[in-house]
C-alpha cells in the first residue's frame, strides 16, 4: 500500500489558511480603508464624523428614504417571488421553463434600463402610447417620478431572485410532509401555514433580506425616478457629492458610505438571527415537489402569469424599441418616423459603445472564470482537517462584501486605489483592472455559495481514500472533486458573469474615459438627455443579454443537470 504524503495530510490546513488569508485581505482590506477613513477626525480615530453626518437633516432623510423604499419594495418582491414559486414549483401549470426564464429575465437587464423602459412606457412622451393614441396630456407628472414609482420599480426588479430562493426551499422539502398534510384533507391555504411556511421561513427570510439589501444599495433606479421627484436616497447622494466636487470630498463621502456599510451589515446579522430561530425540521431526504392539480384554475393561473410577463417584460421592452427607433422622444411611432439612425449612432459612430462592451464582457468574463475556479479549490481545501475557523470567517467576509451596496464598495476601492501604488507609482484607478477587481469582490460569494452546497454532499472519505492511494491535491481535483461539482461552479460562474456584465451600482465611480462599461454608458447617455440614444443602447444591451440566456439554455442540455441557473 502507498504511504500517505505528509504534505497532503498538512497541507490541507496550510492551504486554507493561505486561501482564507487571501480572501480576507482582498475583500476586507478595502473596507478597512474605509471605516477608517470614515471615522477619522481631527484628534484621530473618533465617531465624530458619523455622529455629524447622522446630525445633518439631508443625510438623515436620503437614509429614511433608503430604509423606507427598500423596506416596501422588498416586502413586495418576497410577495410576488412567492407567489411565482410556488405556482411553478408545486402546481401543474404548463410551460413551466418558459415562464421561468421569462421571469427571471428582468433579473438579468440593469436596474437603470428596467427604469428607463418604464419611464418610457407610462409618461406623457411615451412613443408607444403616443402611437396608441392613450398617452397622458404633455405637461403632466410622470407618475413613476415618485417614491410608490421607486418601491415598484424595485420590487420587480427583485421579485425574480427572491423566487429563485424560495424554489430552492421547495426543492429542498421532503415530499412525504406534503403527501401527509394531502391525505388528512389539509386545504392549500392551511398547508400553506401549518407546513410550507415554516419549512421555508429561512428561505423566506434570506429572500426577504437579500431584496432588502439589493434595494438599499441600487443606483440606477432612485437615481432616474427619485432625481426628478426631488426625492434623493442615500446612494444618490454620495454619487451627487462626489460627482459634484470630486476626490476632494472622499472624507465626506467615506463617513455617507460608513453610514450605509453599519446600515447592510444590521441587516446581514439580522438574516442570520432570522434563519437561526425559524424553521423546522424536516426528517427524509429531499426529492421533487408534488404538483398540486388546479383544476379549472390552471388556465386563469397560466393567465396571470402570463400578464405578468407582459407587463413587467414585454410592455417596457416594446417601449423602449419603439423609442429607439423614432428620431426624438415623443415622436409618434409611424412608418413614416421609423428610423435606425439611433443603433447606428451607438453601434458605429460613438467609440464609448464599443469599448463599453469590450470592457464589460472581459471585466465580467475574467472575474466569472477566477472565482469559479477559486471557488472550487477554495470550496475543496475549507473542508479539510485542520481547516480551523479562517474559512468560515473568509466566507463570512465575502457574504457582507455581496450585503454591502455597490456603491459603497466603490467608495472603498476609490480610497485604496486612488494614490499610485508603491513600487510601480501608478495608480488604477479609472481602469478596467479597478472595475475587474470590484467585481472579484462583489460576487465572490455567488460563485462560493453553490460550490460550498456541493461540496457539503460530498462524502468526506473519498478525499481520505485518494489521499491513502497517494494521490496529490491538483490529481484529486483534477479527478474527483471537479467533475462533482463542475455543475454548481458553472452555475455559480454563469450568474456572476450575467450580473457583472450588466451592472452600473459597482461601477458607476470607478470608470473613465476607456474604461467605460455598459451599465455606465447606458446611465450617461440617459443622464445627459440622449434619451433615444440610451433606448437604442438598452435595446441593443437587453438583445445580447437574451440571446446569452438562449445559447446558454441550448447549451445547458448537453451539460449537467444543474449547471445552468434558470433550467430545471
Amino acid at each position: 500500500m502507498t504511504r500517505p504524503r505528509l504534505r497532503d495530510i498538512g497541507g490541507g490546513g496550510l492551504g486554507a489558511a493561505a486561501l482564507s488569508a487571501l480572501v480576507l485581505a482582498i475583500v476586507g482590506g478595502p473596507f478597512l480603508r474605509l471605516m477608517a477613513a470614515g471615522l477619522s477626525g481631527d484628534q484621530g480615530a473618533s465617531l465624530a464624523p458619523l455622529a455629524q453626518a447622522l446630525g445633518d437633516e439631508t443625510v438623515l432623510r436620503a437614509l429614511r428614504r433608503s430604509l423606507e423604499t427598500s423596506l416596501l419594495s422588498a416586502l413586495l418582491a418576497l410577495g410576488l417571488g412567492t407567489l411565482y414559486a410556488l405556482l411553478l414549483g408545486l402546481t401543474n401549470v404548463r410551460f413551466k421553463t418558459a415562464f421561468v426564464f421569462l421571469i427571471l429575465a428582468p433579473m438579468m437587464i440593469p436596474p437603470h434600463v428596467t427604469a428607463i423602459a418604464w419611464i418610457q412606457s407610462l409618461g406623457p412622451s411615451s412613443v408607444l402610447l403616443r402611437t396608441l393614441g392613450i398617452a397622458p396630456p404633455l405637461g403632466s407628472t410622470h407618475p413613476l417620478y415618485s417614491p410608490s414609482g421607486i418601491v415598484l420599480l424595485l420590487a420587480i426588479q427583485h421579485a425574480p431572485l427572491a423566487m429563485l430562493l424560495v424554489r430552492a426551499g421547495l426543492r429542498a422539502l421532503p415530499r412525504e410532509a406534503l403527501e401527509a398534510a394531502r391525505i388528512a384533507g389539509a386545504r392549500p391555504g392551511r398547508l400553506f401555514r401549518r407546513i410550507l411556511a415554516p419549512m421555508l421561513a429561512p428561505h423566506l427570510a434570506a429572500a426577504f433580506m437579500l431584496a432588502f439589501v439589493s434595494a438599499l444599495g441600487n443606483f440606477g433606479i432612485p437615481a432616474l425616478l427619485g432625481i426628478p421627484a426631488g426625492y434623493t436616497t442615500l446612494p444618490v447622494l454620495i454619487y451627487e457629492r462626489l460627482s459634484s466636487f470630486g476626490p476632494g470630498v472622499l472624507g465626506e463621502v467615506a463617513v455617507l458610505s460608513s453610514v450605509m456599510a453599519l446600515v447592510a451589515l444590521a441587516a446581514a446579522l439580522a438574516q442570520r438571527a432570522l434563519e437561526r430561530r425559524a424553521g423546522a425540521q424536516a426528517i427524509g431526504p429531499p426529492s421533487r415537489p408534488l404538483a398540486f392539480a388546479l383544476g379549472p384554475a390552471r388556465p386563469v393561473a397560466e393567465a396571470g402569469l402570463a400578464l405578468v410577463v407582459l407587463a413587467t417584460l414585454a410592455l417596457p421592452l416594446a417601449s423602449l424599441v419603439s423609442t429607439a427607433l423614432v428620431g426624438a422622444y415623443g415622436v409618434t411611432l409611424s412608418p413614416q418616423t421609423v428610423t435606425l439612425e439611433n443603433f447606428e449612432e451607438v453601434l458605429f459612430r460613438q467609440a464609448a459603445t464599443g469599448r463599453a462592451f469590450a470592457n464589460s464582457f472581459l471585466a465580467a468574463g475574467g472575474a466569472a472564470l477566477a472565482l469559479g475556479l477559486f471557488a472550487v479549490v477554495f470550496g475543496h481545501v475549507s473542508r479539510s482537517r485542520g481547516a480551523g475557523p479562517l474559512p468560515a470567517l473568509a466566507s463570512g467576509m465575502a457574504d457582507v462584501a455581496y450585503a454591502l451596496p455597490g456603491l459603497v464598495l466603490s467608495i472603498a476601492l476609490i480610497l485604496v486605489f486612488v494614490a499610485p501604488l508603491p513600487w510601480i507609482g501608478v495608480s488604477l484607478y479609472g481602469s478596467v483592472a479597478v472595475i475587474f477587481f470590484a467585481y472579484l469582490v462583489r460576487f465572490l460569494t455567488v460563485a462560493l455559495k453553490p460550490v460550498a452546497a456541493a461540496y457539503a454532499q460530498l462524502d468526506p472519505s473519498l478525499d481520505d481514500a485518494a489521499r491513502v492511494a497517494g494521490a496529490s491535491l491538483g490529481l484529486r481535483l483534477r479527478r474527483i472533486f471537479l467533475p462533482a461539482v463542475l455543475p454548481s461552479a458553472a452555475s455559480g460562474a454563469i450568474l456572476v458573469f450575467m450580473t457583472a456584465y450588466n451592472e452600473v451600482t459597482v461601477s458607476a465611480l470607478l470608470w473613465s474615459r476607456g474604461s467605460e462599461t455598459i451599465g455606465t454608458a447606458i446611465f450617461n447617455y440617459e443622464d445627459g438627455g440622449y434619451t433615444s440614444l440610451a433606448a437604442a443602447m438598452s435595446t441593443v444591451t437587453v438583445a445580447a443579454t437574451a440571446g446569452l440566456m438562449i445559447a446558454l439554455t441550448r447549451l445547458g442540455r448537453r451539460l449537467p443537470a444543474g449547471a445552468i441557473p434558470w433550467r430545471d
